[in-house]
């Protein structure tokens, strides 16, 4: 198996492999072309970031700035809306459902890095899918991590960290993101 296979796969892999390179420097030149693009135009995807993304979406938003890891493995409903100073860091999927909007700074991570110092410094990590549903608002500066599926109708709060699902309906806030009634 290539190391991009055992990306996908959601196996242990080395980040560090020529071929996921090459695949993350393809990425920053697209996210480049839509960071630079002209003010009048900025927040319709640049051509160079739709191509890249693994499944863009009808009428979706992107405000500049914008960074992914990768793009090909994001993937969009319609009318998604990523405010300025987003991040996603897609080494797995990440499936964002219909109407759903993100906060500026708002950031979901897919990559789990080796607890392991000398595992960590050989550039092994696992790729977790992150899922998030149709009419989900995220909150500025929130964070979704690794292996996260949030339900539709959730809200998550701004500055939440959310290191567990979220169900259907339910608001979280804080760090780690807990239920609002709890």
């Amino acid at each position: 198996m290539t190391e991009r296979e055992r990306m996908q796969a959601g196996a242990w892999y080395c980040c560090l492999d020529p071929e996921l390179e090459s695949l993350r420097a393809a990425a920053r030149r697209a996210v480049h072309a839509h960071n630079s693009c002209d003010p009048d135009t900025r927040g319709n995807m640049d051509p160079a970031l739709h191509a890249l993304l693994g499944d863009p979406g009808k009428d979706c938003y992107v405000e500049a700035p914008f960074h992914c890891a990768y793009g090909l493995n994001i993937h969009l409903g319609k009318r998604v809306y990523f405010n300025a100073g987003c991040v996603v860091l897609d080494t797995a999927r990440v499936q964002i459902g219909d109407d759903t909007m993100f906060g500026p700074q708002a950031q979901i991570y897919c990559a789990q890095h080796a607890k392991d110092p000398a595992e960590r410094a050989r550039g092994l990590e696992i790729a977790l899918p992150v899922t998030i549903g149709n009419n989900v608002w995220v909150g500025g500066s929130a964070l979704i991590l690794p292996g996260v599926t949030i339900g539709d109708n959730a809200i998550v709060g701004a500055g939440a960290v959310v290191t567990k699902d979220v169900a259907a309906g339910e608001t979280v806030v804080g760090n780690p993101a807990r239920p609002m009634n709890a």
